[in-house]
């Protein structure tokens, strides 16, 4: 494996280094926040620190694939029969070629784990089918056993043991990062985020424990003037709510806004969902939206996603300062190590994780504790020896 490690101002243009040397699939190690520079400790130059990796089997691969093509195009494929053959060669090389590195992968980090004793090994394969990264693991596995060594684990209930140790790590690891809810302090809450991850029922859940458990004033103002059916379904939450709503084009149209609800305790803004490899609609979405009025903003991800296109989208965001990710669609799948993946790894915190499509009642407020009962979930030794 090729690892090398880049440093740049911000995250975005550590992985723009990444994906010009090492290419769209390296994989993330690790990330942290360094300083360089400065005069007797003043004026020290924030910067990103990142390290990667690339799997030279996938430069092979790749080589493979397109010399399979090439030796296939020499053959005659402007021939109609020929070329379905051709294609369902290469389509069919391509699967056993992802199949194979996938099970390379699994043996290689099954052989990293020899090293930790059974009982630990046990809890990072079970951390491992949850997709948490094998750099996280390796760090929780070397945890683990320094507390065996302090600790005999035959004189307590080892599940018990392990669901505490889990947590004390992930406590450390995360403790630079800001959790929990709405703060209140900021009179704007905007969602941002591609489409289909559920913003505006989000952003209604939120506005809901506003209104229903705070006794506050609020409004509503929606950027998405893409969909008719979402401006519709925020104002159908806002007739529940007894709050108004304004719809907004463009910049003049937000400080009209704005104006118009200056007396209100907080004002919950709901953004289009667009395609989010398109960098102009984020450039588009800044036209709109003042970020620098007073606003705390969350990044709404799908846990459904798969997590590389996590990262371009925290990516394609980067240019916008990002208080808390929100989780959604936790009820849609069993795994959930991409949250400590994509936290661990922007430096950003979360803020919520919903699990429906209720309003208010499925949406619950993110805590270090939960997110580990989340993974642990369904653990035990003697399952996993089972």
């Amino acid at each position: 494996m090729k690892v090398k490690k880049y440093t740049a101002p911000s995250m975005n243009e550590a992985m723009k280094k990444v994906r010009a040397e090492l290419g769209e699939d390296a994989v993330i190690l690790n990330s942290k926040v360094s300083y360089t520079g400065g005069f007797i400790g003043l004026f020290k130059k924030k910067m990103i620190q990142v390290i990667a990796a690339i799997d030279p089997g996938v430069e092979n691969e790749k080589l493979e694939i397109s010399r399979v093509k090439t030796k296939q195009a020499s053959t005659g494929v402007n021939q109609p029969p020929l070329e379905r053959e051709q294609n369902d060669s290469n389509r069919l090389v391509e699967t056993e070629l992802k199949e194979l590195k996938q099970m390379i992968s699994s043996m290689n980090s099954r052989n990293y784990f020899e090293k930790f004793s059974d009982d630990v090994k046990e809890v990072l394969l079970h951390l491992k089918n949850q997709d948490v990264s094998d750099a996280t693991l390796f760090q929780l596995g070397d945890a683990m056993e320094e507390s065996i060594k302090s600790e005999s684990i035959h004189t307590v209930n080892k599940d018990e043991w392990a669901q505490k140790e889990v947590k004390r790590f992930f406590h450390q690891y995360l403790k630079e990062l800001t959790f929990g809810g709405i703060s209140y302090n900021r009179k704007y809450i905007n969602v941002i985020g591609p489409t289909g991850v559920g913003k505006t029922t989000t952003l209604a859940k939120m506005a809901a424990e506003a209104v229903i458990e705070k006794r506050m004033k609020i409004a509503f103002i929606t950027t998405d003037t893409y969909r008719i059916a979402a401006i519709e379904q925020l104002k159908t939450y806002a007739g529940l709510l007894n709050v108004p709503v304004e719809v907004v084009y463009k910049m003049e149209d937000f400080k009209k806004a704005i104006e118009k609800f200056v007396d209100y305790d907080h004002v919950f803004i709901d953004t289009a969902g667009r395609n989010f490899r398109e960098r102009k609609y984020v450039e588009d979405l800044q036209k709109i939206i003042d970020f620098d009025h007073h606003m705390e903003t969350y990044l709404v991800l799908s846990l459904t996603s798969k997590e590389r296109d996590m990262r371009e989208i925290i990516s394609q965001f980067s240019s916008i300062d990002i208080d808390r990710f929100i989780f959604t669609k936790s009820d849609e799948t069993s795994s959930y190590g991409s949250m400590i993946n994509m936290m661990s790894e922007a430096k950003i915190g979360a803020a919520y994780v919903t699990n429906g499509q209720d309003v208010p009642e499925d949406i619950t407020e993110v805590k270090e504790d939960e997110i580990v009962s989340m993974l642990m979930k369904g653990f035990s030794y003697e399952r996993s020896s089972i």
